[in-house]
Formats: C-alpha cells, structure tokens, sequence
C-alpha cells in the first residue's frame, strides 16, 4: 500500500469544504491502532463539517467521519492484534483528529472499542454515533428512574437517525412511545417502528408563552433543541426527565425555572462523544443485545464512498430518513 483515498476537509477561504484526495499512512493523525475501514455513518455532525453549514470541525485539514468500524492492520497497544473487528465513535474523530472517511484510519488505542458478538461491521455502523447517542439518552434517563409504566415517552426529530433508532429501542423495552415529526407523510413509517402514536408538530403551539401546559410526557428525547425543548420543559408530568442531545432546531433555549421547581423536571445534558469507556462499552454491549433494533436493515441504506457527498445536503435540510452507512471497502 502506498496511497489511498480519503474525504479531507479544508478550509476553503474561510468555510469548511470537504473532496476526496489521495493520502498516506504517514498523512495521518498519529495513534498506537491502524485500521483498514469496511464501513463509516453519516451523522449530522459529519454534514455541518464536511459542508461549512456548521463550526464543528477544530483543525485543518482533517479527514472526516466521526464514526468507523474496520479489521486492524497494525497496533503497537497488546489489547488489540492484526485482524480484530473493532469500531471506534466520537471522541475527537472526523473534527480534530483523522477520521473514519478514509480507507485507513489510526487513532489511540484507548478510543477503540472491540466489535460485541452479535454485531457485524455493517450493522455497527447502521447504530453508529446515532445508536450509541440514543442508547446513552436511554440510560440517562433510566438512571433518573424512567419505566415503561411511569407513562409515555416522546421523541423529537423522530425521522432521523437518533430518532429512528430510539423509537424502536424503546419500543422493544415496552415504552409507549410518542414520535414528534414535522413529516406528516411519515407517520406510517413511524409506526412501522415501534411508535403507538405520531404527534405533527404543525399541531403543537411551540411558540406559547406560557410557563407550563398540560403535563403529558414521563420521558422525552430531544434531537431538536430550541422552541421544541422549551416545549418539552412546559409539557413533561411531575418528575419528568429529558434527554437532550441535538440542536438541529435551535441552540437557544427560552423557558421559566417553574417546571424544574414545580414539577421536578429534570434536563439531562447527553454527550455522546466523550463517554468514558467503561459505560462505552457496556453501552455496546446493550447495542448487541436487547437494544439491537429487529428492524435495523429498514433503518439504514447502503452509500458507495464515491456517492459520499450527495448524502449531505437533505440532512443537513432535515430531509432524510433513518441511517446512510457508507460502505468503504469494495466499493
């Protein structure tokens, strides 16, 4: 092996704009593991780096992809040999570190996490950052004693890929789940999930300036932000947590501190991508055992490397459904 390809961002006067190029072992970011990459997600994350439409990437020029699962080529750390299924998600890949875009990728051996029975590299990929995030929102919650019969549980951004996922995990787990989507032509698909009920966001006054509504949600994960979480604050019964993890509707929040003292609302800050890697990996654990989604496949479509770019532009416009995983080697 001598060169291979990649998809590097640059700074573009100013603006992040990621192609494909040709690199090196030697062009990469150091790191005691070398993995050769059969598959890498598209997250929203990935879209606001690659495109400039969000400040996310921190160095220039770096390879994107924040997620990667592959065989290891090379590793100078004893807890990993050539050959291992691994993956690897978060941390400072695809923003300042070199990432999971690229034929090969070398990170420190302390990010990596060996592939769970049960899970192939493919399907690794179809949870990816996405799958980590709401299995982790899951968690949070369950540690602030969220049950299935403490009452519904609502998702935002439910056509995407952390809403998707959460949807049927929870499902599976026997939550009565609430799917919150601007898509009215989505709701069949939503159902197909797992969700009991789909809520139009078209039907919500987002814009109330009321302190607190009616209390319907005993659990709520949040992939949007903005007025939609203010709404959440207004709306979630007594004792009521949320799992925010997403800013695609806003970064700003405008609510009143009454739902936290009146109602004991609790607001759980989900950081997907420093997550110590103990519960990293008890995490993926869980990923390939009761939170693996039955319905993974129709969650997720296959993207050829070279079609890597098209995959964009309807995330970043909200206009795509479940998981890309772009297939790296072979294709």
């Amino acid at each position: 092996m001598t060169t291979f390809r990649a998809y590097r961002i640059f700074d573009d006067n100013g603006r992040s704009q990621g192609r494909f190029t040709e690199l090196s072992l030697d062009d990469l970011d150091q790191g005691e593991v070398v993995i050769q990459t059969h598959y890498s997600g598209v997250n929203y994350k990935d879209a606001l780096a690659a495109t400039g439409a969000g400040k996310v990437i921190r160095r220039f020029p770096c390879v994107g992809g924040i997620d990667v699962a592959g065989v290891v080529k090379s590793s100078s750390d004893a807890r990993f040999k050539a050959g291992d299924a691994v993956l690897v998600t978060g941390y400072d890949m695809g923003v300042a570190h070199d990432g999971g875009y690229a034929e090969y990728v070398r990170v420190p051996a302390d990010w990596v996490v060996p592939l769970p029975l049960n899970l192939s590299l493919y399907e690794a990929m179809c949870l990816g950052t996405a799958g980590f995030t709401a299995a982790l929102a899951i968690h949070r919650l369950e540690q602030n004693e969220l049950s299935p019969e403490k009452g519904k549980v609502i998702v935002t951004g439910a056509t995407g890929g952390v809403g998707s996922l959460a949807i049927q995990m929870l499902s599976q787990l026997g939550y009565h789940v609430v799917a919150l989507t601007g898509k009215e032509s989505e709701q069949e698909y939503l159902k197909s999930l797992g969700a009991k009920e789909v809520l139009l966001r078209g039907s919500i006054d987002l814009k109330s300036t009321r302190p607190m509504e009616k209390a319907m949600w005993a659990g709520a994960l949040d992939a949007v932000g903005g007025d939609t979480l203010a709404w959440l604050t207004r709306t979630m019964q007594l004792d009521g947590a949320i799992a925010s993890f997403g800013n695609a509707g806003g970064a700003e929040l405008h609510t009143s501190v009454f739902p936290f003292i009146l109602r004991g609302v609790k607001l759980l800050g989900v950081d997907s991508a420093a997550t110590a890697m103990p519960l990293r990996k008890k995490l993926w654990l869980r990923l390939a055992q009761e939170l693996k989604p039955i319905k993974l496949a129709q969650l997720t479509h296959k993207v050829p490397f070279a079609d890597l770019p098209g995959v964009f532009p309807a995330l970043i416009k909200g206009e795509s459904r479940g998981r890309a995983v772009v297939q790296i080697a072979g294709s």
